[in-house]
């Protein structure tokens, strides 16, 4: 066998079938779609429509909730900064914040921050600037002789709550003013 013989085997490759080409094809006029309706129609499927019947996606219970206050932090782990520090993309002098572990490619989204995690090895003494930090992680750039600065953040409840109790102050003298 040389390079020029080779070949597929019978029935590998496939042209599409092009429809709505004439009577003679066999797929002409309404091409195998048959005559009216909706799945006639170009650009219309009904995703989870099982023609009335209960869909599967309604049948099936519902579970869990969204917490409306969960928070969304970028996780970083500690190989993944050490492996960035190795190929030149992160700078160690400095502090390493959200900004500079985004700017290396490391940190993605995290609305609220960044969270160290401890998977991997640390080298580098580093200092960090994060809004969390595992336990693993921080002995790991302790070990190392690095430090770590925790951002202060506030609870959304709380600070929900503190709101609430001002707007009801601020009515109730409102009302107060009003009367007098």
């Amino acid at each position: 066998m040389k390079l020029n013989q080779i070949k597929d085997n019978k029935g590998a490759r496939q042209s599409r079938v092009r429809v709505g080409r004439g009577i003679g094809s066999g797929l002409g006029k309404t091409a195998g779609r048959g005559q009216k309706g909706a799945k006639s129609r170009s650009g219309v499927s009904i995703a989870g429509f099982e023609g009335g019947q209960m869909p599967l996606h309604m049948r099936l219970p519902k579970r869990g909730f969204n917490n409306i206050f969960a928070r969304d932090y970028a996780e970083v782990n500690i190989g993944a900064v050490q492996k960035a520090i190795d190929a030149g993309k992160l700078d160690i002098k400095g502090v390493l914040d959200h900004d500079a572990l985004k700017g290396a490619g490391l940190a993605r989204g995290g609305k609220d921050g960044v969270r160290l995690l401890g998977k991997g090895e640390l080298k580098a003494k580093l200092s960090f600037k994060v809004a969390g930090v595992s336990k693993g992680a921080r002995e790991a750039v302790e070990n190392a002789g690095g430090s770590i600065e925790l951002i202060e953040r506030k609870n959304p409840a709380e600070l929900a709550a503190a709101k609430k109790g001002k707007v009801r102050e601020k009515r109730l003298a409102d009302q107060a003013a009003a009367k007098a």
